[in-house]
């Protein structure tokens, strides 16, 4: 088992409670064990599960976590709240639900905004002291870690500073690990968190915790500021997901402490990891995800100007401030009209092509400067812009099939349903094939009827499957004469690739794009091209 950082600084996960709360995720239980395992791999410190007892997803996520999870660095939390008014903390079912979890730390969540105790609890202050004080030290008997997160803090600081500092002292003095200050409604700015944060320390001596909400886009700024003032437990959630606009992003957070602060809060070797986790995620909660996040977007390292390129092709470390390896992400280049030669050498060379030919590379860049002129893009369509390439190093268009011509047809019955069909003339190794496909649109039908056409010839097509497809009208003179411009993203099964195609319509763009996406599979799958 790989050794985990000392306890002095703690990376608390909480995707699976808070996280859980953002608009369009629904999480099953297998869907928070395999998310539990992806942040365990990361190397977290603790992974907050669910409120047991307050719903019977995050009671089974315990009970199931008992005996499906092997932590290697993370420690399972539940979290619940202090216990009612006009009760004990032993006899309150809820505290009796954290406790029969069997998690080995739990946080609190306790009230630190007087209009809150007053308005939401409707106790009174003092009550509320004593609701915190005996909830902590009811758990702490029974043998668990407890973390307190004040709600509201610094709302409440605000409004009130020396009752918030009350509820902290009150958390400490009853033995709460940490005590959380929580900007539960986002509002907060770095330098007034720094101010609080530091404040609160000097005056109660408890150890720090910061929890930070998005709502002013500052989520990870007042995280780091609050580290800055002397906060050593820091709560995020994957790729930043929450409530409303959502909570401070982990990934940002831990790369920022490890690579700019120089502070190890993850076992060794586990930040290369962190693309791929930030990645997994996504795909466990249905989200795209974010291709401009930092350090692991596709595009957090893609460099499109051709200044940028001249310079990175000297030294990657002048457009880089980290190298992207660290996060287990890539550098990429773009190839558009506002690349130079240097953009389009060094995505040649990232494609394994090597351009330093000056005349090879002056058609490359004179080529693609003309086709985006067009509306073509490379962007986002790596495998046409590696076609073109092959083209332009073999000097003739290598092909594994030609088209003779093609058809789809569209027809609207009485009933009103619609009938696609496409037909597809085309030859392949010296014979003429003339093939007919039906689908649930034009351009399904013509997929289908160029395999149709295909798969008996080439059958390493049936492999293949498409993934995604974007469809975008370019402006035009007049709205009728538009140009299309379509995106389309193919699979084998083993890796992903997009190919673009211009038109006037959509079904010329699709059929282009799809001519484009059916060459490279083959190229991929070690065919060699017949035409």
């Amino acid at each position: 088992m790989t050794a985990a950082p000392d306890d002095s600084f703690h990376v608390f996960d909480t995707t699976l409670r808070d996280g859980a709360q953002r608009e369009g995720i629904n999480l099953t239980v297998a869907d928070k064990l395999t998310i539990a395992r992806h942040l365990d791999d990361f190397g977290v410190g603790f992974i907050e599960g669910g409120w047991p007892g307050a719903n019977p997803r995050d009671t089974e996520f315990f009970a199931r976590a008992a005996t499906e999870l092997d932590l290697k660095h993370a420690q399972l939390v539940a979290f619940g709240a202090t216990r009612r008014a006009g009760t004990t903390a032993a006899e309150d079912p809820q505290v009796k639900a954290l406790l029969a979890s069997g998690a080995p730390v739990i946080t609190l969540v306790a009230k630190s905004h007087d209009r809150h105790v007053e308005l939401a609890l409707r106790t009174t202050l003092e009550e509320n002291l004593e609701m915190v004080r005996d909830t902590v030290r009811h758990l702490r008997e029974q043998g668990r870690r407890v973390f307190v997160d004040c709600e509201h803090f610094f709302d409440g600081h605000r409004a009130d500073a020396e009752y918030a500092e009350a509820v902290v002292r009150a958390a400490h003095g009853a033995g709460a690990d940490v005590v959380v200050l929580c900007d539960t409604n986002g509002g907060m700015l770095p330098g007034e968190v720094r101010d609080v944060v530091a404040q609160v320390l000097a005056r109660t001596g408890a150890r720090l915790g910061i929890h930070a909400q998005d709502d002013t886009g500052c989520a990870v700024a007042n995280t780091l500021a609050a580290v800055d003032a002397g906060a050593t437990h820091v709560q995020c959630t994957a790729n930043g997901y929450g409530e409303r606009v959502g909570n401070a992003n982990l990934f940002p957070v831990v790369a920022a402490l490890e690579l700019k602060y120089g502070r190890r809060v993850l076992p060794e070797g586990c930040l290369a990891e962190m693309t791929r986790i930030s990645h997994a995620i996504a795909e466990v909660v249905n989200l795209a995800p974010s291709t401009h996040q930092p350090y692991v977007g596709v595009s957090a390292f893609a460099h499109k100007a051709g200044l940028h390129a001249s310079a990175i092709k000297v030294d990657p470390d002048l457009y880089q401030h980290i190298t992207p390896e660290l996060v287990g992400n890539s550098m990429r280049m773009l190839v558009s009209d506002m690349a130079g030669r240097a953009s389009i050498e060094l995505k040649g060379k990232e494609l394994g092509y090597d351009l330093s030919d000056r005349d090879l590379l002056g058609r490359v860049v004179a080529r693609v400067k003309e086709r985006e002129n067009a509306g073509y893009t490379y962007e986002a369509a790596d495998a046409s812009f590696e076609l073109l390439l092959r083209d332009e190093v073999a000097g003739r268009r290598e092909r594994f099939f030609r088209p003779e011509s093609w058809r789809a047809i569209v027809e609207e019955r009485p009933d009103g349903s619609h009938a696609n069909e496409a037909t597809v003339k085309l030859w392949a190794k010296g014979e003429r094939i003339v093939a007919t496909g039906e689908g649930n649109g034009p351009v399904n039908a013509l997929d289908r009827a160029l395999r149709v056409a295909l798969e008996r010839i080439f059958p390493q097509l049936a492999k293949l499957e498409l993934v995604d497809y974007k469809v975008r009208i370019l402006e035009g003179r007049r709205g009728t004469e538009s140009v299309t411009r379509v995106l389309v993203e193919t699979s084998d099964g083993n890796g992903e690739w997009s190919t673009v195609g211009v038109g006037p319509n959509v079904i010329a763009a699709s059929w282009q794009a799809l001519e484009d996406a059916y060459t490279y599979g083959l190229i991929r799958a070690g065919v060699l091209p017949t035409e």
